[in-house]
């Protein structure tokens, strides 16, 4: 098991890759594409759209197909995707390979997910997301090697990270048979648990108490993350007047505090609870938005860091609560629907943001992501009230 949770965690590390490649490289690509700033939000909004439709699928996938094979295949989806972006002649064509991302990480997202929460403890799941963390982090820090200004620098960017998803695929592919023997006895106990629940409809679940106030918590949650993430550089450089490559550095900084917040909530949770965690996190996250608000020039910028350090431990731990707070037996569906509502209001805030931003001002960024963190505060103290009435 320990050698296939390294793998697990180097997968990590792949989906987390892509994921700040868009909002770093956009100052630049929408420039040289001819677009405005806005369609940054649309653009975004497709991958997330599809990511999210997978997510409410994926167990039926999962169960199929195995955890290991869906893993392989999605991670060479977004090989082929990135490789594809970094080729596309116009917007259309890089869309159309954002979907093709957007389908890669949906599946790979749930079944990891779900497969931490039910065999591994707290602080597995918060490494987990760390290593996505260190994905995020690190990919800004090589797109930027590549925004010299001049035409169809970044596309360099995009191809030296499908080389990394490309290394990261064969490790995969390499390890299947560990992948296999621990899926042959969770696939047993999978199909006794159907046997013994029904279904799991949709709609059926999700009249379970605290169901959909969980997965707003998360989908709040998730539009302060993907809003910072896609429009981070484009607020710095429009609100400080700095340089793209200047920018992008600054969002690394951002993504190495939400990877710094979980290893630290990795630890932390061996002595506290997933709502502990929780709680915290939107109260780190609470004071560095209140940095980003001071008029302190770029040392406001420094929010970036507090802020990414309570993002760190919302997300995992939200997730690793499922089977807790609602039982195993529906678990991965759970899981899926989940990921699937938060991707999906996620992706609508960040849309409504960034077209309120662009037409108005991105001043206004620091307030909005003070009344998301406020709602995402707000339905988990809910989520827990119905919790306690079970």
């Amino acid at each position: 098991m320990t050698a296939l949770l390294i793998v697990i965690y180097i997968v990590f590390v792949s989906l987390g890759l892509p994921d700040s490649l868009f909002g770093v490289a956009w100052p630049v690509v929408h420039g040289e594409f001819g677009i405005p700033e806005s369609f940054a939000s649309l653009y975004s909004i497709i991958t997330g759209v599809c990511t999210g439709g997978v997510s409410f699928v994926a167990g039926k996938m999962l169960r199929r197909f195995g955890t290991a094979k869906v893993t392989l295949f999605s991670t060479l989806l977004t090989v082929i995707a990135l490789i594809g972006m970094s080729f596309s002649p116009n917007i259309a064509v890089m869309m159309f390979f954002s979907v093709v991302l957007g389908y890669g990480a949906g599946a790979i997202d749930t079944g990891l997910n779900n497969f931490i929460s039910l065999h591994y403890e707290a602080r597995h799941m918060n490494w987990l997301h760390c290593c996505w963390g260190l994905g995020v982090t690190i990919s800004p820090l090589i797109m930027s090697q590549f925004l010299t200004g001049e035409p169809g620098s970044w596309r360099n960017g995009y191809r030296v990270v499908a080389l990394l998803q490309f290394a990261i695929t064969a490790i995969i592919l390499f390890s299947l048979k560990k992948w296999e023997k621990v899926e042959k006895s969770a696939k047993e106990a999978e199909k006794q648990e159907e046997t013994e629940s029904g279904s799991g409809k949709l709609l059926e679940l999700l009249k379970i108490k605290g169901v959909l106030t969980s997965i707003l918590s998360m989908g709040l949650y998730c539009g302060m993350e993907f809003s910072l993430g896609t429009w981070g550089a484009t607020y710095a450089v429009n609100t400080f007047l700095i340089a793209p490559d200047e920018a992008a550095k600054w969002v690394s900084l951002y993504y190495g505090g939400i990877m710094v917040g979980r290893i630290i909530a990795g630890f932390v949770s061996m002595k506290f609870s997933d709502k502990v965690l929780i709680k915290g996190g939107i109260i780190t996250a609470f004071l560095g938005i209140i940095i980003f608000a001071l008029p302190l020039g770029k040392f406001s910028l420094l929010g970036f860091l507090l802020i990414g350090i309570g993002f760190g431990p919302i997300f995992p731990s939200i997730l690793h609560s499922v089977p807790e707070r609602f039982g195993k037996t529906y678990s991965a569906d759970l899981t899926g629907y989940h990921m699937g509502g938060a991707y999906g209001i996620g992706f609508f805030v960040q849309l409504v943001y960034g077209y309120t931003a662009t037409a108005t001002t991105f001043k206004i960024t620091p307030y909005v992501l003070l009344a998301l963190c406020f709602g995402v505060f707000l339905a988990n103290e809910i989520t827990i009230k119905k919790l306690k009435k079970n």
